[in-house]
């Protein structure tokens, strides 16, 4: 679920660099509108507030899941199977299972490590209703690049 994927997403959105992609068909029960941080650039040990808003343009049961893959390079660092309502408990999102149509806005407020590795990052979301084994409830790429440091910016060059 695209709007769900918030709470998989923040852990990533650490870069002073980011983009993402939505790849979901107009036919998806869930369609995003965007996804904004905030600050942006996020700092280092410090609170990053996400907010995603989109439309649920059919229900969304329990059982819905979500496959995240995190890639450094061409080398998979996670690849873990959500279950998106839980994940949505657990967070105390502003939505619970089941979702009923209607437009949304999440918001969503986590902590940053201090510890950020420089490299690119690549998170792939895929979101499946209940009833599909097939990518049918969201598709989102996200592009996190850790190499542009917002401490180098600030540093002297003496």
């Amino acid at each position: 679920m695209r709007l769900a994927s918030i709470f998989f997403l923040s852990t990533f959105l650490l870069a002073s660099a980011w983009e993402y992609t939505d790849c979901g068909l107009p036919t998806n029960p869930i369609q995003l509108d965007s996804i904004e941080i905030s600050p942006d650039p996020p700092l280092p040990g410090k609170d990053l507030t996400v907010t995603a808003k989109g439309i649920v343009t059919e229900v969304i049961e329990e059982g819905a899941t979500a496959d995240v893959t995190v890639k450094l390079g061409l080398v998979k660092l996670l690849q873990k199977k959500f279950d998106v309502c839980e994940e949505a408990r657990k967070a105390n999102a502003s939505i619970s299972c089941p979702v009923q149509p209607g437009p949304y806005e999440v918001v969503q407020t986590v902590a940053l490590p201090k510890e950020i590795p420089k490299a690119k990052f690549t998170v792939i979301v895929r979101g499946f209703t209940a009833e599909s084994e097939e990518v049918d409830m969201l598709c989102l790429d996200l592009k996190i690049d850790f190499m542009k440091s917002l401490t180098s910016m600030f540093t002297s060059p003496f």
